[in-house]
Parts: C-alpha cells; structure tokens; sequence
C-alpha cells in the first residue's frame, strides 16, 4: 500500500431541521392550539484514531465528508429526528490543521480517540414555543441553522519512541531490520528507503518500544533537498534521536562532516527538536581494520567532542546492536517515570511539544505563503498572456508581384 503522510479534505457538519407550523385539527376540537414540534439537530462529523490504519491513502480518493441532516419537525407535536454523526477513521498520531486559520484543532493520539471537527447545526423550533396569552395562534417557527462546513489538513506523524536520522546509507534499514521484525528494503544505494518505517523492537513478553526510520537527510533538507523535509516532521513525537553514521564511507568522505550537515540541517528544520536528546550510533565498523578500528573512532569523537552516548555497532551482523537496545529501552522507562513523578519534568515535555506545535504553525503559514505568490504570479503570467494581441485585422497587407 502506498504511504500517504499529507491529505486535504472538506468536512460538512449536517443542516438542523426546520421547526414546524402546525396547528391542532381535531374534531369538535374547533380552535386548537398550535402543535408544530421542533426539527432535529444535525450531525457532527468526529474524527476517530484507528490503529488498524497506517496510511493516509484513503483521502487521496474521497475528500468531502458530510454528516446527515435534520429532519424537520411534524405537527402534534412531533419533533424530527437527529442527524446522525459521521465518524470517520484515521491513523493514530494525524495531526488536524484548519486551512482557513492555520489552527491546529488536535492530534489522533489513543486507539479510539474522538475528536469534533465540525459542529451539527442546530435545530428550528416549532410553532408551539411562541404561544402566548395574547397570540394564541402564533406562525412564527425559527428554521434550523446550517453545519460547520471546513477545509481541513490532515498530517500523519509516526508515533514512535525512537527516531533513526543520517545520510543516505548510513545503515538505519538495516539496523531496525536487526532489531526489529521491520523489513524496509535495502540496498547499495541512496535513498533506498522512500518512505518512513516503523518497527517494534522486543526485550521480553512485556518490554518493548517503537523505533521510526525515515529516509536519510542530505545537505539542505530544510530548505526541501531530497525527501528530508518532508519526512523530517515524523521525528517530531519522538522521545530520543539516534543518530547513524557510516564510519567507513565509500565515497571517503569525513564522518565529523557528515554529523555536522545533519545536527545544522535539524536545527535549520526545528530548534525543539534539535534540543532532543541524540545519541551517536556508529554503524559499519566491521568495515573498518581491526588494527586501526579503536583510533579511527577515537579521532572522530576527538574531533566532534561529543559529550553524550556513543554507540559502535555493526547492524548487518548485529555486533553491539543489544546494547544499544538495552540502553535505549533504560533511558525511556527512566524518562516516563520521571515525567510521571516530578511536575518540573513533565511540564517541560509539554513545553517542548507545544514549541514544536507552534514551528508547526510557522511552516504551515510559510507554506500558505508561497502557495499564495506562486498562483498570484502565474495569474500575473496568465492575465499578461491575454492582454498581448496578435489579431492582425488591422495591419494593412502589401502584396508585391
């Protein structure tokens, strides 16, 4: 199936159902009272988190959603039935944004999680509200109002504890297919992973974490190089960043290069998620000479001064790979129970991820923005195009024998 991240769809809240003017008809009952009931309010459209769905694909092909009417209100005093809400299925971990306003109106975070994206209209009252003592045959009925109607864009970000960044190569497929049952293809060449893959990796009958591994980051991937930005955003909901570098690069390139274009290129992409812990994962160290494998390393993380968790690992013969686990799996049970115990902890995590919702925002602005320039300009082109006249009904054509 293909892996759908971004979709745009128009959702339609139902119309309340109009009140009713009725009056009471009943024999030897000359002068009934006013009976009209009230219409039904209309259906809201509610967007429910499904586990069983991975993908956005579905709203690629239909894109409006419409909850049910109203129906309108009946004499004797009978009111018309509800519209029903419209629940509609989606991925856990989509983030849903108003077009109009740039507001994220909520994330998709738990199995079943509801959340009202368009409100139903509300109902008409019916001619029997307006009876009064000195109006005891009213006609006045209030109709029904109509539904939210909104453009919405839904986003999908993998819920994933742990997040793989690197260049293209660097060995993250093959290290969540060592640690994981995840099987993303692999092969000698860049940009083999296309789109992002989650893996659970196991430590016992009841320990277990979820690591995400997105398409590998080139130079510029901020600014939209290769597929970076556009998958960068799935490393947003994770807790910890592992970092995967090829310490022997067939192109010979330096290592400490290498880290430095992708910590700038996620710091260019968002300052929270910089912030994240990352640890350095140097993978491919089979590759290098027994004899000088111990001061290779050493120069790199000489030259880098790197000061956090280092990792040497060799993914495609799982060399070091169940240390890395194990010491994953530690630092997020530390960390949750941390946020569980200590108030400063937890709020800020909370702090961390509305400062990620509002560079959200930013971009989501940014991106309306060019969006906005590039039809004006092609209007521009477009309306230049008619007013350039190449009619040649009034040029005078000489003919010369």
């Amino acid at each position: 199936m293909q892996f759908v991240d971004e979709a745009s769809i128009t959702v339609e809240a139902g119309k309340g159902g109009n009140g009713c003017l009725s009056f009471r008809r009943e024999k030897y009952v000359p002068k009934g009272g006013p009976d009209g009931g009230d219409g039904g309010h209309g259906g809201s459209v509610i967007l429910v988190g499904d586990e069983s769905l991975n993908t956005l694909i579905d709203f690629k092909f239909q894109r409006f959603y419409k909850a049910e009417n109203g129906q309108p209100g009946q004499g004797r005093q009978m009111s018309g039935r509800q519209g029903g809400d419209l629940e509609v299925k989606v991925p856990i971990g989509t983030t849903i944004i108003d077009v109009e306003t740039l507001e994220i109106i909520g994330d998709i975070t738990e199995e079943g999680q509801q959340l009202k994206v368009a409100q139903g209209g509300r109902r008409g009252l019916g001619n029997m509200h307006f009876k009064s003592s000195t109006n005891r045959a009213p006609r006045r009925t209030v109709p029904g109002t109509e539904g939210d109607r909104r453009e919405l864009r839904l986003e999908l970000k993998l819920m994933a504890d742990v997040g793989l960044l690197g260049m293209p190569n660097a060995g993250k497929s093959t290290l969540i297919r060592s640690v994981s049952a995840a099987r993303p293809k692999v092969a000698d060449y860049p940009f083999t992973t296309l789109v992002p893959n989650l893996g659970v990796v196991k430590l016992g009958a009841h320990e277990h974490f979820v690591m995400a591994d997105v398409p590998g980051l080139i130079e510029g991937a901020s600014e939209g190089a290769g597929l970076g930005l556009r998958f960068l955003k799935h490393l947003t909901r994770t807790r910890l960043l592992l970092h995967v570098v090829d310490v022997a690069p067939y192109d010979e390139s330096d290592p400490v290069d290498i880290i430095d274009i992708i910590a700038g290129e996620l710091q260019l992409f968002s300052p929270a998620l910089a912030e994240r812990p990352r640890w350095l994962v140097l993978n491919k160290c089979e590759m290098l000479p027994p004899d000088e494998r111990r001061a290779i390393i050493d120069d790199v993380l000489a030259r880098l001064e790197w000061d956090g968790p280092v990792f040497e690992v060799s993914a495609i013969s799982g060399e070091g790979t169940d240390a890395l686990v194990q010491s994953v799996h530690r630092w997020l049970v530390e960390q949750r129970q941390l946020e569980s115990e200590s108030k400063e902890a937890f709020e800020l995590e909370q702090n961390m991820r509305r400062r990620m919702e509002a560079e959200e925002v930013a971009r989501a602005e940014e991106r309306m923005t060019r969006s906005k320039n590039r039809r004006a300009a092609e209007k521009a082109a477009a309306d230049d195009d008619d007013d350039f006249d190449d009619n040649d009904y009034d040029v005078d054509v000489e003919y010369v024998p």
